[in-house]
């Protein structure tokens, strides 16, 4: 009988005959951590050395290849499978002498809506765009850095989807998730992408707008005294528009500007300019540095 196995990430994961359902529940076979995953998403059911793919009318639905099935499909190997933000691969296992299940890969993010995927795919199953280039390449292999990287970029990714539905208490329970996984790279030296970075601020400002709560607006600028580097233009300007609506923004703007006086100046003029105006945002002298707020929950009226 034919063996499959359902990479994921940095798993491979032994398709059993019968049934396997994936979603949020724990009792799945395959549990997601994701709020666009459904209790029961989906069910594969091996049976006769084939595998079928069903959706359980999951609220956001199941993508093969990149394509929003209906009902059931019968699947084949190197079939892509798209649940939440959750990406896998379906993997006949060949049966040779002194086989080993592969724990490496490729990842590049699409030059046109930046989600990761395998290189070997020859298009983007997110939005279809085959214009491949090398530099978006995330990493040559899977490694502590590139695990960070797509953990990271997969919570943008649900991040993103979350707001678009307008749903603020899930994007603050994935931002939470996010802020756990910065601090554990911020705590080990890790290096941390700026663009990502900068994807994070710009989710945190668009909650704190929505909710009035100024709690993911302080967490701006604290993360970037936390790392010790001055925030590009786009975050300043979210920075001076949650000051003109929060008066907790005042200190911890003040003493970002304050650290910032004492870094190397960003060289592009449209940087200064942007950090000029955060200068200018300010009200108050810091005396010294904060500490970084504790992530608690969202309560929303």
């Amino acid at each position: 009988m034919a063996r499959y196995r359902l990479r994921f990430y940095l798993q491979e994961i032994d398709l059993q005959p019968g049934a396997t359902y994936v979603g949020r529940s724990d009792d799945c076979e395959v549990t997601l951590e994701d709020p666009l995953v459904s209790r029961r998403h989906a069910r594969m059911l091996l049976h006769a050395g084939t595998v079928t793919l069903e959706d359980l009318d999951s609220r956001n639905g199941v993508r093969v290849n990149g394509k929003l099935i209906k009902g059931s499909r019968e699947l084949v190997d190197g079939d892509r499978v798209r649940i939440g933000t959750q990406d896998f691969v379906l993997c006949l296992v060949q049966k040779k002498v002194g086989y080993l299940p592969r724990t490496t890969g490729v990842l590049r993010l699409c030059s046109e809506c930046k989600a990761p995927y395998a290189r070997e795919l020859l298009s983007c199953p997110s939005c279809g765009a085959n214009n491949q280039t090398e530099e978006a390449t995330l990493s040559g292999t899977f490694g502590p850095d590139a695990q960070h990287s797509w953990s990271v970029q997969l919570l943008v990714a649900a991040l993103k989807k979350a707001l678009g539905l307008g749903r603020f208490v899930d994007a603050d329970r994935i931002l939470r998730r996010a802020s756990a996984l910065i601090d554990e790279r911020i705590a080990s030296a890790e290096t941390i992408q700026p663009e990502q970075l900068a994807e994070l601020a710009d989710a945190a400002a668009k909650i704190c707008l929505e909710t009035q709560q100024p709690f993911w607006g302080v967490w701006i600028p604290t993360l970037y005294l936390q790392i010790s580097t001055i925030p590009p233009a786009s975050v300043i300007e979210r920075l001076v528009g949650l000051r003109q609506r929060h008066e907790d923004m005042e200190e911890p703007i003040a003493r970002l500007f304050a650290h910032c006086q004492g870094l190397s100046a960003p060289s592009p003029a449209e940087d200064r300019e942007a950090l000029a105006r955060l200068g200018r945002a300010r009200r108050s002298e810091p005396d010294s540095l904060p500490q970084r707020p504790t992530v608690s929950p969202l309560h929303l009226n």
